[in-house]
């Protein structure tokens, strides 16, 4: 099983632990801020965290960094402190690091000291929430290029008590049903032809870019 690391406990920082640790992953997240990690701990987001500077290569070190296979640098608003932790994380050996940018020019020097993949968290939160204001019926997205991508959509009226047979969406609708998600979060994701839809079912489906727009006018 792969371990993480991640460094900075701020909402970027923290939402990437507190996924990690409900799958069951193993681990760390630091921060300098006391009140931040002791805040992490008591609400039950994750149960391994320190105080702990991670611009200092000696305190890194000792918390073993070179043996976790990723780690996460959500530090924003220091740049400083983002570059000096990438130098570090990288002459420690860490296997991979994704680290998050909060602009253009910061996320260019992170990859050149050593990033293997930089993000920028607003401006994805940003497309996506415009995508959803164009798309409401749609609840999350994967675009795989310019026109081919996931989404799901609440199953409209007309699909429900039918299966995927009997709907054939691929010939009436151009769209691939790859998995059903039931109201109590339940996910099937391999669906048969016999699969019937339910009221309060979510699909996930595979679709060009324009399909995917005219799904919510399924009635």
């Amino acid at each position: 099983m792969k371990n993480y690391l991640v460094v900075g406990l701020g909402r970027f920082g923290t939402s990437i632990a507190k996924t990690l640790y409900e799958a069951d992953c193993e681990v760390l997240a630091i921060d300098t801020d006391e009140e931040l990690v002791q805040e992490a701990i008591n609400n039950n987001i994750i149960d391994n965290a320190l105080i702990l500077d991670a611009t200092d290569e000696n305190a890194l070190k000792e918390v073993g960094a070179s043996n976790f296979d990723i780690a996460f640098i959500g530090i924003g608003s220091n740049i400083q402190a983002s570059i000096m932790t990438t130098l570090n994380l990288k002459e420690l050996g860490v296997k991979k690091i994704i680290a998050k940018a909060v602009t253009k020019s910061h996320g260019k020097v992170l990859k050149k000291i050593g990033a293997d993949e930089v993000v920028y968290p607003e401006e994805y939160m940003g497309n996506k929430i415009a995508m959803l204001a164009m798309e409401p019926n749609m609840m999350e997205h994967l675009r795989f290029s310019k026109d081919f991508l996931l989404v799901e959509f609440k199953a409209p009226p007309s699909f429900l008590s039918k299966n995927l047979m009997e709907l054939a969406v691929r010939d009436s609708y151009n769209i691939n049903i790859i998995g059903i998600k039931k109201s109590d979060g339940e996910l099937n994701p391999s669906p048969r032809a016999t699969s019937v839809i339910e009221k309060g079912d979510t699909l996930l489906v595979i679709t060009d870019a324009k399909t995917a727009r005219e799904l919510e006018n399924l009635k």
